[in-house]
This record gives C-alpha cells, structure tokens and sequence, in this order.
C-alpha cells in the first residue's frame, strides 16, 4: 500500500516578517535570500522537504504590497496566482503587530477558496512581552479558523519542530509530487544572481537596493573551480556610482561577501565577476522584466 503523502503549501504575509527564514530553516538549505528590508523575495520559490513517507512542497511568495510599478504588479500577481494552485496556505506574521490590511487580504484568499491554513507567528524572540501573544492569537482567530497557531523564531529555530509537525497533518495519500533529493525548482543560474542581490540588499541603504537587478550572464566550470559572471542592473548612473563605490570598493566587499555564501552553497572554489550596468526604469517594463527572467505569463496583467 502506497504511504507516501504530499501537499502544496503557499507561504503568503507582509513583507519583512521573515517568510523566506522560515522557508530556508524548513527546507534546511538556503534557497531563498532574506534581508531587513522589504520586497527581498521578488518570484514566487519552490522549496522541496521530505522526510520518511511525507513531502512537503512549499511556495514562498512575495510580501503582498501596494505595487507602484510593474514588478510590483507582478509580485502581487504571482501571489494570486499561487493560492490558486496549492492545497494549504501558511500565513506568516510579525509577533506583537496588530492585524494589517495586507493579512485581512490574504486571510480573505484563503476563505474564498475554502483553504486550510496554519498561522505562524514569527520573531517571538524579539518580543520582551511574551503574553501580548495570546492578544494576537485571539485577533486572528476572529479572522479564520485557522487549524493551527504556532509562535516561532526562525532565526533562532524555536517552535520550527512544531510548525513542521503541524504542517506535516496537511499532507494527503497519492504519493510524493518530486524525486525525494529535490530542494527546489531554482535554477543555479538564479540562485547564483540572487546571492549576489542578497548582499547588495544587505550593503546598501533606501531606495537603490530595489531598483537593483541580479542577472547571471555566464556559468561554467572549469577544472578546479566555477566560473560565475553576474550583471547588476541599476536604474540611474548615480547608482551606479555608489554600487561600484570608491575605487570599486562596494562592488568588491558584495562580491567578496556573495562569493563566500556560493562556495558554501556549491561545494567548490568560485571566480566571481560583477558587472554594474544602467538600465533607466526597468522595473516599469515588463518587456525588461520578461528579459530579466521574470516569467512572461504572469507579467500579462
């Protein structure tokens, strides 16, 4: 008799409440870059868990927003479009914030297609008031009847046994949905560009991080390392002045940082080349942004 269980779980919330954390520390690899600033994760990421006779394929979306441009428009897209193929949702929230907009949206996705949904409260550890806790609960659970509420800490790891456990109750007899050694559907070529991005997010501050695009122009190996060539794209040549900073040095502390974090990730010894190029509102083309690799079908808005 086949025992093997999957499900498909769209991990939705507002931006920066550490929805990509909680993917990674699942799925126990980073696959999906985290930053303290807003709008980290752009594309919806597939994370891949299986342990015994249970898989889990996990969705991490974008921080639903109000888009202002047409990335924007695609970020929120690529969120309706994924509550409308999974099984489950998992809303992620801040502990100790008050119920948003932004979480009534999504709780109202959930209810509209009759979905199962878990509520992870994350970042308890930032919370000197643990008992503001069951405040929060209690508002949510006016909202949905969620099946369950699970305070975490994904940085540091607390709760993330529980949530996996509850998670693991959502899974359905058919069998498992991906090979059991699958982690993600990210190409390394993404993965790659998206490292980079990561430290240019961590690096630098206010509006210049989110008109920054990561493109991986070339990726080979070689004999006894791998060769990566990634392009950043800014939209002002002011940005590209501080990208490169003085005498090249932004550029080189991102690429030294993001060469680490790609050597760990492949195994091997990584040549990193960065570019900086200037391609004026690229965020407001969607033509740009199909050529970026954004995916074509859901820039159709």
């Amino acid at each position: 008799m086949d025992t093997q269980r999957s499900a498909y779980i769209a991990i939705v919330g507002r931006p920066n409440v550490g929805k990509s954390t909680i993917l990674n520390k699942l799925i126990g690899e980073k696959i999906a870059i985290v930053s303290n600033k807003p709008q980290t994760t752009r594309t919806r990421i597939m994370g891949v868990v299986t342990r015994q006779d249970c898989q889990l394929v996990f969705l991490d979306t974008p921080g639903l927003l109000k888009p202002r441009n047409s990335l924007g428009e695609y970020m929120v897209k690529s969120i309706t479009t994924t509550l409308e193929e999974v099984d489950a949702g998992l809303l992620v929230v801040q502990a100790g914030s008050p119920v948003s907009a932004a979480d009534r949206s999504l709780v109202e996705r959930f209810r509209r297609g009759h979905m199962p949904a878990i509520l992870a409260i994350n970042k308890i550890d930032q919370l000197p008031d643990k008992s503001v806790l069951m405040e929060q609960i209690a508002a949510y659970a006016q909202l949905y009847n969620f099946l369950a509420v699970v305070p975490v800490s994904a940085i540091q790891g607390d709760g993330m046994d529980e949530l996996f456990s509850e998670l693991e109750e959502l899974t359905q007899p058919g069998g498992w949905l991906f090979d059991p050694d699958t982690l993600t559907d990210q190409p390394e070529r993404v993965l790659a560009a998206e490292l980079v991005r990561e430290k240019v997010l961590r690096l630098l501050d206010q509006e210049i991080p989110h008109g920054v695009a990561a493109v991986t122009e070339l990726m080979r190996e070689e004999e006894d390392r791998l060769e990566i060539y990634v392009t950043l794209y800014c939209e002002k040549s002011s940005h590209k002045g501080i990208l490169i900073g003085k005498n090249g040095s932004m550029l080189k502390k991102v690429g030294t940082l993001a060469r680490q974090d790609l050597e760990g990730f492949f195994g091997c010894r990584v040549n990193l080349q960065l570019w900086v190029k200037v391609k004026e509102d690229w965020r407001q083309r969607p033509e740009t942004l199909q050529g970026m690799g954004f995916s074509l079908k859901d820039l159709e808005l």
